[in-house]
């Protein structure tokens, strides 16, 4: 996991071109999703962290939007309730 606030713009693009960020996530709310989702753009930058897998983001106590991984968050929801 990384934190937005580390990184400067430039680095941040980098990464991604470079495939080393492919998810975004919020510290606050514990949601994690794809970097070009509506929500996640929304939120503020010292709230913002990045993932280089979906299991790590998972491993991190994250669970996937459901608005941009509609999928993975549903499988994330029946596995929960199944407890």
């Amino acid at each position: 996991m990384k934190k937005h606030v580390d990184f400067t713009d430039k680095e941040l693009r980098t990464a991604i071109r470079r495939g080393n960020i492919q998810f975004g996530g919020n510290t606050k709310l514990k949601i994690y999703g794809l970097l070009n989702c509506s929500s996640g753009k929304r939120m503020k930058r010292a709230n913002r962290v990045f993932f280089e897998t979906e299991e790590e983001a998972l491993a991190e106590g994250y669970r996937p939007c459901g608005n941009c991984m509609r999928s993975s968050y549903q499988k994330w929801k029946q596995d929960a309730e199944k407890g």
